[in-house]
């Protein structure tokens, strides 16, 4: 009986996904934009420290500077995509932001030239990522889906983004050594010109309804005085804090402590998304049962002894393995993370995506400056100790949290 539920549990959201052809098209657009992340990102820290030419804490610098940007542009934007654009034309800027913004960094190579690039023009394709899961949150919507089932089905969502990183990195790692950094960035520029094509022939123009341009419309500050979030964007602060400085010191940690190659980088890149699409699912399905915030609890600790292994690997091919953790860290905190910070804000998934972005940025750039500093300091294996300490303290919060409430989330929303 179990085994048959669990088997008809599996199946639904593929039956879902072909009576509905619109959620297939925001799975395609996940695909594109997760290559074009994983091209980029897994190597930008090489790129700003050898490429250009930054110290550690330039780069550190360089990189807080672009994601206080992006917080800036992204909130400005998501508020008036929930009242007044709709998400096809918040999509298209973001797109087109992006291809312009990674064309410049293709050419670009002083430190000044890099930051306005970074600043002023891929700022805007930050939208990108919130939008397409606002855009994806309110088909699910329409569709009629039990509203239950939402985590669910934006796990599948994100599990997309995540296949992209399966291939993405170990292509962008041969690229690099055929084409050098300029053809990285080309490279990501042509992913975001083929997702604007695809919004532009696929994602319909739907405005925001009359109720969202007219009606009460809480502030992101109203919406963070509640304590139970403000306990959760700590918490959600401290292990994007992590992650951000893990990303940057992993490839650095390969490269130059233990003597590997660009090849060995893009291969534990690609290690961790192969474990995260089964991942995700199974999260997926846990958190459709209602208690996302223990799941998160949980994702704090699997970091907590990912960060810890790292800071122990003698070798390239130890980081291997350790990536199914990654894995786990991810499916968590960038999957049922997005839903959860959804309920909170019922039709405005502009405006609760973004501030999940948002949480994730702030995250971010304390990771910058923390990366900047640190990797100076103890080493690349220090900042491993450090994102340990991190996800512990994350974990003890929300178990703080827990025994606070009584029990799970106290307020958190139900499926509406």
């Amino acid at each position: 009986m179990k085994a048959g539920f669990a088997m008809q549990r599996v199946l639904t959201p593929a039956r879902t996904f072909v009576q509905h052809p619109e959620l297939l098209v925001i799975l395609g657009c996940n695909v594109l934009l997760g290559l074009a992340y994983s091209f980029a990102v897994p190597f930008f820290s090489l790129f700003g420290t050898i490429e250009a030419g930054m110290s550690p804490a330039q780069f550190g610098v360089f990189m807080t500077v672009t994601a206080l940007a992006a917080i800036v542009v992204s909130t400005a934007i998501a508020r008036w995509s929930d009242t007044h654009w709709s998400r096809r034309t918040v999509l298209i800027v973001g797109c087109v932001g992006g291809a312009l913004g990674y064309l410049g960094y293709g050419y670009v190579r002083s430190v000044t030239g890099l930051m306005l690039v970074g600043c002023f023009v891929v700022s805007i394709s930050s939208i990108t990522f919130s939008q397409l899961f606002a855009h994806a949150r309110e088909q699910l919507d329409r569709s009629g889906l039990p509203a239950a089932d939402a985590p669910l089905y934006v796990n599948v969502f994100r599990l997309f983004f995540a296949l992209a990183w399966t291939v993405g990195p170990a292509a962008a790692s041969w690229v690099l050594v055929l084409f050098s950094y300029r053809g990285l960035f080309l490279t990501t520029a042509s992913l975001f010109v083929v997702l604007l094509a695809i919004v532009l022939r696929f994602i319909p123009h739907l405005p925001p309804p009359q109720a969202r341009r007219t009606g009460p419309r809480p502030s992101l500050f109203r919406t963070l005085q509640r304590r139970d979030l403000q306990a959760f964007a700590v918490g959600f602060v401290l292990i994007n804090s992590a992650s951000t400085m893990a990303a940057m010191s992993l490839p650095l940690l390969i490269i130059q402590t233990l003597h590997g190659t660009e090849q060995q980088i893009g291969i534990a890149f690609s290690l961790a998304p192969i474990f995260e699409i089964p991942l995700m699912f199974y999260f997926g399905l846990l958190a459709s049962r209602g208690d996302q915030a223990r799941i998160i609890r949980l994702g704090a600790a699997i970091a907590l002894a990912y960060y810890g292994l790292l800071a122990a690997v003698r070798a390239p091919w130890n980081v291997y393995p350790l990536q199914l953790l990654a894995a786990a860290v991810t499916a968590v905190n960038s999957g049922v993370a997005i839903t959860f910070f959804q309920n909170y804000l019922p039709g405005q998934h502009g405006s609760a995506t973004n501030l999940y972005m948002t949480v994730n940025r702030i995250g971010a750039t304390a990771g910058y400056l923390l990366f900047g500093v640190l990797a100076s300091t103890v080493g690349y294996r220090g900042v491993f100790v450090v994102c340990s300490g991190l996800a512990l303290v994350t974990a003890l919060l929300f178990n703080a949290r827990r025994s606070s409430t009584g029990g799970a989330l106290a307020a958190e929303p139900k499926a509406a």
